[in-house]
């Protein structure tokens, strides 16, 4: 008797897939195209230090060109960039300054305003798709007690595991400073901060590594860990909340490490699909 009711059950669970998938009137998921950046405008106030790259350079802005120019073809109907959701009304006047063509005429303009991947790379492909805005999406109100983190780790003697996450932390100023000292292109860069070898090491920095900080009563580890996931699915609510049936696709510009988490989230959705970056700029 259970082998004919476990029998029917499967039958029904194929033939509603079956349905599922025939029906032309299902709503395709939302495809985000997932860019993850380091920073153009680097003040060196991460906690992996790395070196600058001449975003201003004559090489650097023709490639800029290019990619845009890719973007342009995916056509994102919205494109979300790392600027503080509740501070959107200032992103709009600056956005409005690009357009008009007179962003950079400012003397005044500091070098984040200048170089920052918001202002050189999502300023200039939303205006090539005719957009109206480019959309805030972060959300900065988290802590991050890193300081706290290796105090406990040395008060615990766990020396071994201190000696790790520095060494995950150098690895990744290595790495990305070999990248400049190679002279390599901005897009050579970018497929770097997009390889999911380095999404792997991020994830793991946060969920295999440092949880373990502290004793059993101490959970600043899993507290630091839980505030990075907590600050990327706040984030990502923000894009969702301004997504509509009308939004076939849309681009996410952002640090890599966000684009690490934030991919892996989207992986779990039905209503978004992850597209990588080099597919669309290859």
């Amino acid at each position: 008797m259970k082998t004919i009711v476990f029998a029917l059950s499967m039958c029904l669970f194929f033939t509603s897939f079956s349905i599922i998938a025939q029906n032309p009137n299902q709503e395709k998921p939302t495809e985000v195209l997932l860019f993850g950046t380091f920073h153009f405008h680097n003040p060196g106030l991460d906690v992996a230090k790395t070196k600058s790259f001449d975003i201003e350079s004559e090489e650097s802005q023709k490639e800029l060109e290019e990619i845009t120019d890719k973007i342009k073809i995916y056509n994102p109907s919205k494109i979300f960039v790392e600027w503080t959701y509740n501070e959107q009304e200032k992103l709009d006047s600056l956005y409005d300054l690009y357009v008009a063509g007179t962003y950079f005429d400012n003397p005044k303009l500091s070098s984040f305003y200048k170089k920052n991947e918001i202002f050189q790379l999502a300023f200039r492909a939303a205006k090539k798709l005719g957009h109206k805005k480019v959309y805030a999406m972060d959300y900065s109100n988290t802590n991050f007690p890193f300081d706290s983190l290796m105090q406990v780790a040395k008060e615990d003697n766990q020396t071994a595991l201190q000696e790790e996450i520095l060494q995950v932390i150098q690895e990744f100023s290595t790495d990305f400073d070999a990248q400049i000292d190679a002279q390599k292109s901005l897009k050579e860069i970018i497929y770097y901060t997009n390889s999911s070898d380095l999404r792997q090491k991020d994830l793991s920095l946060y969920t295999q590594i440092i949880t373990k900080v502290g004793n059993k009563d101490n959970f600043v580890g899993a507290y630091l860990a839980s505030e990075w996931y907590r600050r990327n699915l706040y984030m990502l609510s923000v894009m969702q909340k301004q997504i509509t049936k009308k939004d076939e696709k849309v681009m996410i510009l952002l640090g890599s490490g966000h684009v690490a988490l934030i991919n892996e989230i989207i992986s779990t959705h039905s209503n978004l699909k992850g597209v990588e970056l080099q597919d669309v700029l290859d």
